[in-house]
C-alpha cells in the first residue's frame, strides 16, 4: 500500500512539471516590484497573484500532459520531461480530475482578487483558465496552429505583469506596461525552445507549431530576438525615463541567458531540456534583480 501511494506521489510530481514555475512567477515578482516602487505594494495581494499563477501553470501542465497523448502527440520517441499520461503513470481521468482540482482552486483565489480589483481581474481570470486548456485541448488548439507564443506572451507578460500591479494600484502605471515586455519575451523564449526540441515529433503528429512553419533555424533566431529584445527593452525604458537607469542591475541574469543560447544554437533534441530550465531561471532571476535594484 506504501509502495503505491509513494508512486502515485511520484507521478503527480511529474505531472505538475517543478521546473516551468519560475517561469509563472517572474511576471509577479515583477509586478510586485513595480507596486512597491509606486507605494501601492500589498503583501496579502502579491502572494494570491504569485499562488494563483503557479496554479494556473501547473493546471496548463496538465491539460498539456493529458490532452497531447489524447491526440496521439506525445509518443515513446518524446524528447521532453516525462508526460505521465503517455507513460501510463496516470490514466486520462486521473489527470484531467487534478486539472480540474487545480484550475478550481485558482478560481477561488482569483475571487479574492477580484474583490480586490474588479471584473477586470474576473476576466483575466476566465481567459487564462480557457487558454491554458485551450493551448492543447478542445476543437481548436491554440498550440496546433501556431499561436502559443503570442498567447504566452499576453498571459505571461501583459496579464502577469501588469494585472499583479493593477490589483494592488487598482491602474496599471506606463512603467508596468513598459516591463511586461521582458518577462513576457523570456518565458516566450521558453516556448520557442520547447517547439524547437519537438520540431520533428511535432511534424509527424501534425502539429503546427510555430517552429514547425518556420523550421529550425528561423525558430532559433525567434530565440535569439526575444532573449535579445527582452534585455534591450530595459535599457531603452530607463532612457525613456520609464524606469531608474538601476534597474540594469537585472542584467546581472544574462549569464544565465547566455547559457541557454549556447544551448540552443548547438545543441538538438534531448539536450535542449538544460535550455528550457535556464530560460526559466532567467525570467524569475531578471524579474528578482529588478526588484534589488528598486531596493537602491
Amino acid at each position: 500500500m506504501t509502495e503505491k501511494t509513494n508512486f502515485n506521489w511520484q507521478a503527480w510530481g511529474l505531472a505538475i512539471r517543478p521546473r516551468t514555475l519560475p517561469a509563472a512567477a517572474a511576471g509577479v515578482v515583477m509586478g510586485g516590484a513595480l507596486a512597491w516602487r509606486d507605494g501601492y505594494f500589498r503583501l496579502d495581494a502579491a502572494l494570491v497573484c504569485l499562488f494563483a499563477a503557479l496554479l494556473l501553470q501547473i493546471g496548463s501542465n496538465l491539460a498539456n500532459d493529458v490532452f497531447d497523448f489524447e491526440r496521439g502527440t506525445d509518443t515513446p520517441e518524446r524528447l521532453g520531461p516525462t508526460r505521465v499520461t503517455q507513460a501510463g503513470l496516470l490514466t486520462s481521468a486521473q489527470v484531467k480530475y487534478g486539472m480540474a482540482v487545480v484550475f478550481g482552486l485558482a478560481a477561488l483565489l482569483g475571487l479574492y482578487l477580484a474583490w480586490l480589483g474588479g471584473w477586470p481581474i474576473i476576466l483575466i481570470g476566465i481567459a487564462a483558465i480557457i487558454s491554458a486548456i485551450a493551448y492543447t485541448g478542445g476543437p481548436f488548439p491554440l498550440g496546433y496552429y501556431g499561436l502559443g507564443d503570442i498567447f504566452v506572451f499576453i498571459f505571461f507578460g501583459l496579464a502577469s505583469v501588469a494585472g499583479t500591479y493593477y490589483v494592488q494600484a487598482g491602474f496599471v502605471s506606463t512603467a508596468a506596461w513598459w516591463m511586461t515586455i521582458s518577462p513576457g519575451l523570456i518565458i516566450t523564449a521558453i516556448l520557442v525552445v520547447n517547439n524547437l526540441r519537438d520540431l520533428e515529433n511535432d511534424r509527424k503528429a501534425g502539429k503546427h507549431t510555430l517552429a514547425v512553419m518556420m523550421g529550425e533555424r528561423a525558430t532559433k533566431t525567434q530565440f535569439l530576438i526575444c532573449i535579445l529584445a527582452a534585455y534591450l527593452a530595459l535599457p531603452l525604458a530607463a532612457w525613456l525615463g520609464v524606469i531608474s537607469w538601476a534597474s540594469l542591475l537585472a542584467w546581472l541574469s544574462i549569464p544565465i541567458a547566455i547559457r541557454a543560447t549556447r544551448v540552443v544554437f548547438t545543441q538538438k533534441g534531448r539536450p535542449l531540456n538544460s535550455a528550457l530550465a535556464s530560460t526559466g531561471q532567467a525570467a524569475l532571476m531578471f524579474s528578482l534583480l529588478f526588484w534589488v535594484a528598486l531596493l537602491f
